[in-house]
């Protein structure tokens, strides 16, 4: 009797390490977001924030959550001003909403924006203290109120994820928070929602969970139960974004679409990420770019940044993607980037900065930021500011 192979044998003391793994309680499948009363209720709420933007209450997702709210006797204060990289005023500005309605708890619907701005206003209600004093790892002193999230994106995953990412404007940079009290305690997940996406928004979107799925993989901290996570969101959006760009309104290839970004968001809020969100972080929040744009363009100079520390885990990757690489090091590292950038393209992502208006970039200031990312720390390669500098120079086109 044949068995599955383990993704990478003799990896003892991987395996024996101590892992800690946090997920949200999850309702999955079509119909899912019907249900954001009855957990409301479940969590004890009256009186909810409820948090998206304009483009997502147009597609009318908003109005269909409100009315499964009030059919369960919860009342809504609406807030929809969330940018699509969301900033410290408009979290500052929502958790003044929520306090001045009374609210007790916050439901989000939208894509990554929205969410992670709910989290912003969870954490300053809760702590009294302004947003951007949050930067970093484990910062939370306090409880949020509860957060039910439900995504209609398929890509950022904060949905499940112990991140939030915020534009401190005063800096011009992103900041990311990461803490166990940022997971929600409910990710009501709905195929459904997605079928709205635009194709911009699909392509972008799909490119960010692949690079999710490729960096928690190789991240110094992952472990057999991200492994598993990652290698499935990997194989399923090389296979499935082209497939769901021809045929957007196909609800099976949106839900698996929406499953793998669910599937790399339990690998990544456990394993981090890695040196293409840490320096694509720099560049959303100082020229206010699409994230995972930026992230597509970024993913080839990382991969042979990092090649020489992480080979082996690309080559498990590549061969899990059906990538026949060359047994010789560097061969195979231009063949696996090469098969990269072929995906990126193909989905309509931008491979330079200077296809999305960017021909210019202050690299000097982008590598302090990105430096200082806590994505970096998990990055299998240590780059100095000047290997820094040459990604972004490298990626410019």
């Amino acid at each position: 009797m044949s068995r599955t192979p383990n993704i990478e044998p003799h990896t003892t003391n991987n395996e024996l390490s101590l892992r800690k793994f946090v997920a949200p309680e999850i309702v999955y499948g079509a119909g899912a977001r019907t249900h954001a009363g009855q957990y409301a209720v479940n969590l004890g709420l009256q009186r909810v924030l409820l948090v998206s933007d304009a483009g997502v209450a147009e597609c009318g997702w908003v109005d269909e959550v409100a009315h499964a709210l009030h059919e369960s006797g919860i009342q809504c204060e609406l807030y929809l001003e969330c940018s699509e990289n969301p900033r410290d005023k408009e979290v500052m500005t929502g958790t003044e909403r929520y306090r001045n309605a009374s609210c007790d708890g916050i439901v989000v619907v939208g894509g990554g924006s929205p969410m992670d701005c709910a989290k912003g206003v969870g954490v300053v209600w809760s702590h009294d203290r302004h947003i951007n004093e949050f930067e970093g790892v484990d910062r939370l002193t306090e409880s949020p109120p509860p957060l039910i999230c439900i995504p209609t994106t398929a890509g950022s995953a904060a949905e499940v994820s112990q991140f939030a990412i915020i534009t401190n404007t005063h800096l011009g940079k992103k900041i990311a928070l990461a803490a166990k009290g940022l997971v929600p305690d409910v990710a009501l997940i709905d195929p459904e929602t997605t079928l709205t996406m635009s194709h911009g928004v699909t392509s972008a979107t799909g490119v960010d969970v692949f690079v999710h799925a490729c960096e928690a993989f190789v991240s110094t901290a992952h472990s057999p139960m991200t492994d598993i996570h990652a290698i499935e969101a990997a194989t399923i959006v090389y296979e499935c974004l082209p497939q769901v760009l021809s045929a957007p309104k196909d609800l099976y290839l949106r839900s698996r679409m929406l499953r793998a970004s669910m599937e790399a968001g339990l690998a990544f809020s456990n394993a981090i990420l890695g040196a293409v969100h840490a320096t694509s972080h720099a560049v959303g929040g100082r020229y206010d770019a699409v994230h995972g744009a930026c992230n597509g363009i970024l993913l080839p100079a990382v991969i042979r940044l990092n090649w020489g520390t992480a080979e082996k885990r690309y080559r498990i990757l590549a061969a899990r993607l059906g990538i026949e690489l060359p047994s010789s090091t560097e061969a195979g590292c231009d063949r696996f980037v090469e098969a990269v950038r072929s995906f990126v393209r193909l989905v309509g992502n931008p491979l330079s900065f200077r296809e999305i208006g960017l021909p210019e970039l202050s690299t000097d200031i982008l590598a302090d930021f990105a430096l200082a990312d806590p994505c970096m720390v998990t990055n299998p390669y240590k780059p100095t500011k000047d290997e820094v500098m040459q990604l972004y120079e490298v990626s410019r086109g």
